[in-house]
């Protein structure tokens, strides 16, 4: 058990390759601030490129950022509230409440937690001697169940630590899990004891529908397991090669546009649409993606679009949008709802007339955002049916979620006469 450790080497595999090299050192001090140092031998090789040039450049000597804090493009690796509680689950045996007031500096976590994460990065306490942190291959059912006993806040069996270990590093707050599935690598995410309709369900409709409308979305399918829905999400940061897997550096938005946990609530899609337009691969391209992917979220009632569930991978040339991802529609009461990132200036709120006052910003007429945004409220009109029986979606669910988080009148209000 490290519950105060000082530092790790933090190991990257370089595009196109299926083995880690050394990048670094990262160290804690007493103070809790980091300090971040590239490896000799890697500035040496031809092939290395920055961690993140923004906070990160490709230099030697020492790097701290102005507070201390730990680097964002290092924090995208490390666990979110799942994973962290899957770590504190092991490593104290806290149960429910008790646990919420454990937290252990962030090297813990990157080092306790499983080696399979988002993105190129892992971290070792070693710079000579890889050892994967990787669970035993576990079943579906193990894992479903290895969830229920951390939700419970009950300790783990050895068995089921072992299968939870694999999907510690994972962000986001709900159940899940990491599986390989023969020529596939995946993430699988459980249903809840506490939820209320089938949110899995729901996020397969909208990610279904996502596609549909023309996006770039990660690949979905629905599992069963103890009786339970499971959604799969097929990885889109892992690459098969003839001799293993290459694994794609991943960057969040938020690490993007220079802001941390604290500062979340700054998060711009006209920022992130700067970014893009000034450093971003085809980026004309990606701006109506974008677009899209902010016309969607609002007409499903996905209003948990924080700038971690956008990303963009980094090949130390350039950026490029990853696939959509946790497009999730959140449960919702009335009419009125937010977004998690501002849509334009200081506005955030769910509507259509918002989204358009946005695209100009992004790049688009007047007229290409309301194409996009007919297009888009005809096809889930015209695929609804088809796509809830596919998700074999009750009656009951498709009534909570029709109209309340799948065009929701608010988020039309106003939309007609704009």
């Amino acid at each position: 058990m490290m519950t105060s450790s000082r530092r790790a080497y933090v190991w990257i595999w370089l595009p196109g390759q299926t083995s880690p090299v050394v990048a670094g050192l990262v160290e804690r001090d007493d103070q809790d601030r980091y300090r971040y140092t590239y490896g000799r031998r890697y500035l040496l090789r031809d092939d290395a490129i920055g961690l993140f040039p923004d906070e990160l450049p490709l230099q030697p000597g020492s790097q701290a950022q102005t507070d201390g804090a730990l680097p964002c493009c290092l924090r995208d690796a490390s666990p979110d509230a799942w994973g962290r509680r899957v770590i504190i689950n092991r490593l104290t045996g806290q149960k429910g409440d008790a646990a919420d007031g454990v937290d252990f500096n962030e090297l813990v976590y990157l080092l306790e937690s499983g080696s399979d994460r988002i993105g190129a990065l892992d971290f070792q306490e070693s710079a000579t001697d890889y050892r994967p942190r990787e669970s035993q291959t576990a079943t579906l059912d193990e894992l479903q169940e290895a969830s229920a006993y951390v939700e419970a806040g009950k300790p783990l069996p050895p068995a089921l630590d072992q299968a939870m270990q694999h999907g510690s590093s994972i962000g986001g707050a709900r159940p899940k899990a990491l599986l390989d599935d023969r020529n596939r690598k995946l993430v699988a995410k459980f249903s809840s004891s506490t939820d209320l309709y089938s949110v899995v369900k729901a996020e397969f409709v909208a990610m279904r529908l996502a596609r549909q409308v023309g996006l770039d979305v990660a690949s979905v399918e629905m599992a069963r397991s103890l009786g339970k829905n499971v959604l799969l999400v097929e990885r889109f940061d892992r690459v098969k090669a003839t001799d293993g897997w290459s694994r794609r550096i991943v960057l969040s938005a938020l690490t993007l546009l220079g802001l941390d946990e604290m500062l979340a609530r700054y998060a711009s899609y006209e920022d992130l649409a700067h970014r893009i337009r000034g450093e971003f691969d085809q980026p004309g391209q990606t701006l109506r993606e974008l677009f899209g992917r902010i016309v969607f979220n609002v007409l499903c009632g996905n209003t948990d679009d924080h700038a971690r569930n956008h990303a963009a991978f980094w090949d130390g040339v350039s950026y490029r949008l990853t696939p959509a991802y946790d497009i999730c529609p959140q449960s919702r009461t009335g009419g009125e709802a937010t977004q998690a990132m501002l849509l334009h200036g200081q506005e955030r709120r769910s509507q259509l007339v918002h989204c358009l006052a946005a695209a100009e910003r992004l790049g688009l007429s007047h007229a290409q955002a309301r194409e996009i945004i007919n297009h888009q409220i005809a096809t889930i009109h015209d695929s609804w049916d088809a796509i809830c029986d596919e998700a074999e979606l009750s009656p009951v669910d498709r009534n909570f979620l029709w109209g309340r988080q799948f065009l929701n009148p608010f988020a039309l209000e106003g939309y007609a006469e704009a």
